[in-house]
Formats: C-alpha cells, structure tokens, sequence
C-alpha cells in the first residue's frame, strides 16, 4: 500500500504533466470489492479517447511500482466534461462568472445544496450570487462543486 504520506495525486500528477496534460482532478472510490480510481485530465487542445488510453497506461503502470492502489483496482481516465467538477480554489478562480452547483457539508440556513453564478473567490471563500442575494461559502464546507453546463437559449 502507500508509503507515508504520499497521495495517490502526487504519485500520478508528474506523469501526466510529463504527457503534456493538466491533473484535473482524481476520486478514490470503493464499489463493492473494487476500488476506483478516477482521474479526470485536461488539456488546451481537448482531450480524446486516445489521450486518455495514453495516460491511462501511464497511471497503471506508476500505481503498481509504487504499490499505491491494491492490484484489482479500477481505473477511468477521462476529461473533466461540460459539468466539471471543481476540485481546488484555482479552479474556480478560472470559472468565476459560470453557473455552479454547490454541496456543502454542514448546513447553512438548513440548506446543504445551493446553485448560482461563481461570484468572486477571495482567499479561503466562494462568493455565490443567487436572486436572492449573495452567499459566502467556505472552501473547507463545500463537499462538491460542479460547473453546470449553459442551457442553449
């Protein structure tokens, strides 16, 4: 299994950057008896099935030197889609003006779901703009935030 600290992330992001691809994002999952690892790439020119073969191999290959992932795991590799996930505040520096939806772990005003446009990011906070007034969340109380896709008018 792992070695100290290192996450599965640090193992796999020097690869896929040597490939000429962004780490978007990775999901550990356990479904059942098999575990997942999910690993979302990006790139400037889009990406492709065979891009995503091609980092697959990569991962494969580095998570059973490493010995990080037990040797029946699962692996996706694919783009982050029109409905990404945003998995760290510079990404939703890069998506501030977009429609997200957000889920965050403990309750505001008996509310864990919320949608409305990306505002601003300010150090540790997400500023969503709804009807109803804006809302400052905190980075560490959002469980999952998705970009949703514009629906053609």
């Amino acid at each position: 299994m792992m070695k100290n600290s290192i996450t599965i992330e640090q193992i796999i992001r020097p690869a896929i950057e040597s490939l000429g691809y962004e780490l978007w994002g990775c999901v550990c999952l356990t479904q059942g008896r098999h575990n997942l690892l999910r690993v979302y790439i990006e790139s400037e020119k889009g990406v492709n099935l065979g891009d995503c073969e091609r980092v697959a191999r990569q991962i494969k290959a580095l998570i059973e030197v490493e010995e990080a992932l037990p040797a029946d795991f699962l692996l996706e590799v694919s783009s982050p889609g029109i409905d990404r996930r945003l998995f760290t505040l510079a990404q939703c520096h890069r998506f501030i003006g977009a429609n997200v939806a957000i889920q965050t772990h403990y309750a505001i005003e008996n509310q864990r779901k919320w949608k409305g446009i990306l505002k601003s990011v300010e150090g540790e906070h997400l500023t969503l703009s709804q009807e109803t007034g804006d809302l400052v969340l905190k980075w560490d109380n959002i469980l999952r935030a998705n970009i949703l896709p514009e629906i053609n008018k």
